[in-house]
């Protein structure tokens, strides 16, 4: 289907990018486009402006800091990750990013594109919530930080708000994180999935698929009794499509939540 006619702009700046999505209610940023402009052929988004963050350079780039965080620029793309030296200091990212889709989305597709859309069946949300990642927004009110945790409100919905733009996108220090997920097809989206992180003898466990953001575990411990509890007791209640019952997802989020644990714990 081809897209309505829309009004498209290029900024260079942020606050240029700001001024834009502030003056029109129905503006809407695009970053690598590879959900929002598939979302416009369906006619289930319609926007008025598309504002293009291609040529803004400050929301690019990785860096790595002296006491191990990363800041990642939200325009980052998925390849950017996987080859990146510095994005290294947290394998688990790249890793991730290399499991997203095929090589032509990974060229394109922006780590804030993928969090700021929130997809449910998304790699990247729970992730960035098990590892504790930390969101930077900026608006015309100025700049706040959003644990990663807090800003995965609903289906295409985040904390970033109208107006508003994720600039970068923190990642503390750490290297024991593991994913394991069960996708449609070698390259499709995920019908469920878990990302896992320990310090010492404690376990983050995000999982993805199952609900409209992710869900955070903290099992008392790492073995897989305290793990199987965990999601056990969250009564976690899917969806059920034609990909899988709600049943199956249930059964998918407690063997994924074991298999990502125990690559965790590999990496200790």
């Amino acid at each position: 289907m081809l897209l309505r006619e829309v009004e498209y702009a290029r900024p260079a700046r942020v606050q240029e990018a700001l001024r834009l999505l502030g003056a029109n209610d129905g503006a809407r940023a695009l970053a690598g486009g590879q959900t929002l402009i598939n979302v416009m052929k369906a006619r289930a988004a319609s926007p008025d402006v598309l504002v293009d963050l291609a040529d803004i350079a400050e929301l690019r780039g990785i860096e790595l800091g002296s006491d191990g965080t990363l800041e990642l620029g939200a325009m980052t793309t998925y390849t950017d990750i996987i080859d990146s030296a510095e994005a290294r200091a947290r394998p688990i990212l790249g890793e991730v990013c290399n499991q997203i889709a095929d090589v032509q989305v990974r060229n394109r597709g922006t780590i804030g594109g993928n969090v700021c859309s929130n997809d449910p069946t998304n790699h990247l949300p729970p992730l960035l919530v098990a590892i504790g990642a930390t969101m930077t927004i900026v608006g015309q009110a100025g700049e706040r930080s959003v644990p990663a945790d807090e800003f995965f409100l609903g289906v295409y919905m985040t904390a970033a708000g109208p107006g508003e733009l994720l600039t970068k996108i923190s990642v503390p220090p750490g290297k024991s994180d593991g994913f394991a997920s069960v996708p449609i097809g070698k390259d499709g989206t995920c019908i469920v999935n878990v990302a896992a992180s320990l310090t010492n003898r404690t376990a983050r466990l995000a999982i993805g698929c199952v609900d409209a953001v992710p869900v955070l575990l903290t099992p008392d411990s790492t073995e897989d009794a305290a793990v199987r509890k965990a999601v056990h007791d969250a009564n976690l209640d899917p969806p059920w499509d034609v990909h899988a019952s709600a049943e199956y997802r249930r059964h998918l989020a407690e063997v994924l939540a074991l298999r990502a644990v125990a690559q965790a714990a590999e990496r200790r």
